[in-house]
């Protein structure tokens, strides 16, 4: 035994010499037993320090707490005691009625010799009679017992076919919280280290290495434990079975307790679906070998991805913005694509009404689309034949009056069809959508599958307008529009979304569209601020409407708010009109910075 060590001079004290061979159990005696052997713990490297049991299982091992309790000591001389951390001891009101004579009866039904299902995986009969598991003739009963000391419900299960099972008792007591099996180990257990397993019988076989464990009767019962009842333990190893469900339910239940749990993974080459129960009978002597290696390879759950992996994710994420896929994610506007280094993140672009923004992201998305850049156009303005033609008639230089009118064989009616062609292989890669009830989630979902049938890693999704996206619960325009760009935010960070988002701007003086080029032009939304990359404002540089015939008609792109980039007049846009499209030009003279709408 150590000297100077706190459990350690905690065990001298009541014990006497513990740890050494042949101490007498103090407990065994005054159950009618013959002293068995006390073993404690106490090596201050292992997660078990200070944990004692009984080589006759007289009294349920455990902690120091739970001997202070089991030999009337004050709690107060447990090293490590901290009154201010116990509450009150108050059950909740259970009702009057129990099956308590029933589990009594069915423990009893185990006779003299145990049932050869336990004999197999060496459960020793000390161990069923702690847990007063039972047999009904049929099946094996495990009783679950509740924080009063009584059971209200039992889990009858069929030897070696888990699926054929039922509930015994009171049906309120089938569901969590109250289907945590053995439950009084987590207070035996105080301060200390507890299993949490899936299944009875892994329990069993946890327990018959000498470790106290705690069971639910399915892994997605995992999830919905209250978290409060391991508030008093120090270290939770989880441990399931082999199956993907079983780990995203223990990854779950660990996210919820945090730091002080350990998951317990499996070899590689283990059987999907194997569970520490096979485990047992597969091992033989060798099972505490191998569970004490998932023990020592287990790491604390962490909210945190490990540095050695978040430099190999940081690494990686830089060599792909230097790769072509990242690279060819640009509008097609080669002095726009300078300004911003290509469409990444999230930018929003604004203007007055009929300044020609749709034209404008329209261009923009076909053009990517071309490029074989999946594209998803959600549109709330103009509907999805109006863009298909707009698209068209850039496309071939047709008026849109004149797509069904090119006479067969002219110049015109070749340019249409191969127009035609190339916006039918376009859409493969471009996807409009009018869903006036589009989710986030609807919206990741539309992104995952353009992801995987493209191919391509990377999406861009273009947004006409932001102030048409449906707000749901959200009573408040601008509650709804912050809500939306924390989605956003979201889904740029997690699935390498580009944003194109169009924006209204807010009247000025006179309830007119006149303004300084400023974040603050932006209608109903301060979060722009925040969230996006880019800000841009489009605005024409003479009057007259995007319709009409105003060949010298020109307008402005200005970058006013930009994380990467210098703000300023980007470039100048004239209408090609009647064909539905912009061509860009460099500036001229820059002249007065108002924005006239």
């Amino acid at each position: 035994m150590e000297q100077n060590e706190p459990i350690a001079d905690f065990y001298e004290k009541h014990v006497g010499g513990a740890g050494k061979e042949g101490v007498s159990c103090p407990f065994c005696k005054s159950r009618g037993l013959q002293a068995g052997r006390l073993v404690i713990v106490l090596n201050r490297e292992s997660f078990f320090h200070g944990y004692f049991r009984c080589s006759n299982s007289c009294v349920p091992g455990g902690f120091p707490l739970w001997y202070a309790e089991l030999s009337s000591l004050s709690r107060a001389e447990v090293p490590g005691y901290v009154a201010e951390a116990d509450g009150a001891i108050s059950y909740q009101e259970f009702p009057v009625a129990n099956i308590n004579d029933e589990i009594a009866s069915y423990h009893d039904r185990l006779g003299g010799a145990e049932l050869p299902f336990f004999k197999k995986k060496k459960v020793a009969k000390a161990i069923l009679n702690e847990l007063q598991i039972g047999f009904n003739g049929r099946y094996i009963v495990y009783p679950y017992i509740q924080e009063d000391g009584n059971c209200y419900s039992a889990r009858c299960v069929y030897p070696e076919k888990k699926d054929d099972y039922f509930w015994q008792g009171d049906e309120r007591y089938t569901d969590v919280p109250y289907t945590l099996f053995n439950r009084a180990e987590l207070q035996h257990c105080e301060q200390g280290t507890l299993f949490v397993c899936d299944e009875e019988d892994s329990l069993l076989t946890i327990k018959q290495l000498g470790f106290p464990a705690v069971a639910v009767p399915h892994h997605s019962h995992l999830e919905k434990l209250p978290v409060e009842l391991f508030d008093g333990i120090k270290t939770v190893f989880v441990a399931v079975s082999n199956s993907s469900e079983a780990s995203k339910s223990s990854y779950a239940f660990a996210s919820k307790i945090g730091f002080k749990a350990r998951i317990l993974g499996w070899p590689a080459t283990t059987p999907k679906g194997y569970s520490f129960w096979q485990l047992a009978q597969d091992s033989g002597k060798d099972l505490g070998k191998r569970v004490g290696a998932m023990v020592q390879g287990s790491r604390s759950f962490s909210p945190f991805t490990s540095p050695k992996r978040e430099y190999s994710h940081f690494l990686q994420e830089l060599k792909g913005q230097h790769e072509p896929a990242y690279k060819n994610i640009v509008s097609g506007f080669p002095l726009l694509d300078v300004a911003l280094g290509g469409v990444h993140g999230i930018n929003i672009i604004g203007g007055g009404p009929k300044v020609g923004k749709s034209t404008f992201t329209i261009q923009i998305a076909a053009q990517m689309a071309a490029q074989k850049i999946p594209v998803l156009y959600y549109d709330f303005e103009n509907g999805r034949q109006k863009i298909y033609q707009r698209t068209l008639s850039r496309l071939s230089r047709v008026a849109t009056s004149e797509l069904h009118g090119a006479e067969a064989g002219t110049e015109k009616h070749k340019r249409l069809g191969a127009a035609k062609n190339n916006l039918e292989r376009m859409l493969f890669y471009w996807r409009v959508l009018n869903d006036r009830k589009i989710t986030p989630e609807l919206m990741r979902k539309h992104i995952e599958f353009i992801r995987h049938e493209t191919r391509s890693e990377y999406t861009v999704v273009v947004i006409d307008s932001l102030h048409k996206l449906p707000f749901h619960q959200f009573s408040e325009q601008r509650t709804g529009i912050d809500a939306w760009l924390r989605q956003m935010e979201s889904m740029r960070d997690e699935l390498k979304v580009s944003f194109l988002v169009i924006s209204e701007l807010s009247r000025g003086a006179g309830d007119s569209y006149e303004h300084t080029p400023h974040l603050g032009a932006f209608k109903g939304s301060g979060d722009i601020e925040y969230s996006a990359d880019n800000a841009m404002i489009l605005f024409p540089t003479s009057s007259g409407s995007l319709a009409a015939n105003n060949h010298e008609r020109k307008n402005s792109l200005w970058l006013v708010a930009s994380r990467e980039h210098t703000p300023g007049r980007i470039a100048e846009y004239s209408l090609d009109y009647p064909f539905w499209g912009f061509e860009e030009h460099p500036l001229g003279d820059v002249g007065d910075d108002r924005i006239v709408l």
